[in-house]
């Protein structure tokens, strides 16, 4: 394992700019932190460029045996001091063992219904721990992927990564305009469920109610069609023209004083009775 040992290193100078937005869209790479995390990223063959690792801060055997194997898959590791990693990482106490690896955003193109058949789409997402809690839900409700359209918070932003708990790399996420996402929806034969606080129908108890009456030819229900549950701008919500795509737009029932809920918790609660017993 060959060692850094200047603060000037160029290594940890390109992993120094990963912790602004800046240094991540003209590199396309970003910067991992956490043992769990980079764990994650291993098991799912994501594509790192380096790792650095400081023994002297490492805890756990597993974080050890973790280093050895991103050696054995053919990542190169670096061993630098407690205060190089301090240097470069974005926490108070990091736990000896970050990487940098590369963006793997898809195209529109990439994303068809026997592979992406009940995806959730976002406007603008506006905050970054909200955009990995929304990622980590969509892994947890078994849906297949995020399209984050016309912009927003970075989805490689440490605290969306630390919010994500890995989801990022296993779920597929497209970057889009609203018209290209648009156009995608509809050539490909999805059908878009948007949400909104000032939506016409009351969140439904069960996915069937949200099959229309004449669709006797999908007797499995909803959830054999592809399908799409759009989120609108934190901010704004939906427009006129996201709306004028959906099939229908729900509201979830707000019960006590607050007016909506975090991005997460509504699609989690969302996507869950769209994904009925599935």
């Amino acid at each position: 394992m060959e060692k850094i040992t200047s603060h000037s290193n160029q290594k940890l100078k390109l992993a120094r700019a990963l912790r602004s937005r800046k240094g991540r869209d003209e590199e396309g790479l970003f910067l991992l932190e956490g043992v769990f995390h980079m764990g994650e990223a291993l098991a799912a063959g994501a594509g790192f460029e380096f790792a650095l690792v400081s023994p002297e801060l490492l805890s756990s055997g597993f974080a050890l045996k973790l280093a050895s194997d991103l050696e054995a898959e053919g990542v190169p590791v670096y061993e630098v001091g407690a205060d190089l990693l301090e240097s470069v990482s974005g926490r108070e106490n990091p736990n000896g063992l970050m990487g940098v690896l590369r963006q793997a955003y898809v195209g529109l193109e990439d994303l068809r219904a026997d592979t992406f058949g009940r995806g959730v789409a976002v406007v603008e997402a506006a905050d970054p721990g909200n955009l990995g809690s929304l990622l980590r839900t969509i892994d947890a409700a078994g849906a297949d992927g995020l399209v984050l359209v016309d912009g927003g918070v970075d989805a490689y932003h440490p605290s969306a990564l630390r919010a994500g708990m890995g989801a990022h790399f296993w779920r597929p996420m497209a970057r889009a305009s609203f018209a290209d996402f648009a156009a995608w929806a509809t050539g490909g034969g999805y059908r878009v469920i948007g949400s909104s606080a000032t939506g016409e129908e009351p969140y439904p108890t069960s996915a069937a109610r949200w099959i229309p009456e004449n669709a006797t030819h999908f007797p499995g229900g909803f959830e054999e069609v592809p399908w799409v549950l759009l989120l609108g701008s934190e901010r704004e919500g939906l427009s006129e023209a996201q709306r004028g795509i959906c099939e229908r737009v729900v509201r979830i029932p707000m019960r006590g004083r607050v007016t909506s809920l975090n991005l997460a918790v509504a699609a989690g609660v969302l996507l869950y009775g769209l994904m009925g017993e599935k």
